[in-house]
């Protein structure tokens, strides 16, 4: 529906069936409509509400009961009618209090971010792990083992961490692994698996090599891993939620929270676009989330390593404050990562 085929006061009238029947779960009457001082009189606000209901905006689940949005009620709120609030500045403090408490690591971080985003909107949620498309090197160290042993100690950007074994075909002491390692360090820093590669060709002494080769071989595999972890909170939340109470609605939020499958196709959706998106009955091509709505938005560092996060509900969900939410907290994940992997990020 096109906002040109509502006039400003059947919006008025949409706005307010939207916000009631998200507060109350009860089908919204004319009579509860008039008590806003819309300036006219009952018998106009039960014209207007038909006439939305022609249009597809509103239904009427009983003859006798009130209206409920429809699918395209929610949608034509969200897009047209909704009112764009900040996360108010209390709440703002109580969160970051949360994370400047946990430890900095990356896993608690998400497993925080998870748990914040249910209590916050009463809602499941879920959140990717920021994922580059390829690895960096960030630092590289060599420990003498014993003899020809030696220890590969592989940091990536972004924290993770890969140990591997290297045998040399001679013993070499530990200062010199410790001045080959600050050379391929200088070398290396910032490059990818094809970058390590490129730059390793020229080197001529053999120990450099066989680093250089188990290396390459280290990140091109951590590149091939199929997707990022995935963190999950609030799941008993929706159980409150009087929609919830048939078993099609928990079945389809189970789904999203539970098939890996269907997290990547959700987390590609949130990252081929910025902004929060919002997805509603499945927007007409998810017909798996006909009963649930999901807000989702990207966070990480822009061009270099990116997440997604999101919150699962039902249709009546209260999207102002649940949209604040999310974005609040995807920027606050963006500052965190933009300080742990040190790039710009994302707006």
């Amino acid at each position: 529906m096109d906002a040109k085929e509502l006039t400003e006061r059947q919006q008025k009238i949409l706005r307010l069936v939207v916000q009631e029947y998200i507060q109350s779960a009860t089908p919204v009457s004319s009579k509860s409509i008039t008590t806003y001082n819309l300036g006219v009189r009952a018998a106009t606000i039960r014209n207007e509400m038909s006439h939305l209901e022609e249009l597809g905006y509103l239904t009427q689940p009983h003859t006798s009961a009130g209206r409920v949005p429809t699918e395209a009620g929610y949608r034509y709120f969200v897009e047209k009618l909704m009112n764009q609030v900040e996360l108010p500045n209390e709440e703002q403090r109580m969160i970051s209090h949360q994370f400047h408490q946990a430890r900095l690591e990356l896993d608690q971080w998400l497993r925080l971010s998870a748990a914040v985003l249910a209590h916050m909107s009463q809602n499941a949620s879920l959140i990717t792990a920021p994922k580059s498309d390829l690895c960096h090197v960030k630092h590289v160290e060599l420990i003498s083992i014993r003899d020809n042993v030696v220890l590969l100690i592989l940091v990536l950007q972004g924290g993770t961490l890969k140990q591997q074994i290297l045998n040399l075909d001679y013993p070499i002491d530990q200062d010199s692994l410790s001045r080959l390692a600050r050379q391929l360090n200088d070398l290396w820093g910032g490059q990818d698996a094809n970058g390590v590669a490129a730059i390793s060709t020229p080197l001529i002494d053999d120990v450099a090599i066989k680093v250089s080769e188990l290396v390459v071989d280290t990140m091109r595999r951590v590149d091939t891993r199929r997707s990022s972890d995935i963190y999950r909170d609030g799941l008993l939340n929706i159980l409150t939620h009087t929609e919830f109470k048939e078993r099609e609605g928990i079945q389809q939020i189970i789904r999203v929270l539970e098939e890996h499958q269907m997290v990547e196709r959700l987390v590609g959706e949130a990252l081929s676009q910025g902004g929060v998106q919002i997805i509603i009955g499945g927007d007409g091509k998810w017909e798996e989330f006909s009963e649930v709505s999901i807000v989702l938005a990207r966070y990480g560092v822009a061009d270099e390593v990116t997440g997604a996060m999101g919150v699962i509900g039902p249709l009546r969900m209260p999207y102002s404050r649940t949209v604040s939410v999310v974005r609040y907290m995807s920027h606050l994940m963006s500052n965190l990562i933009s300080d742990l992997y040190g790039y710009q990020k994302l707006t």
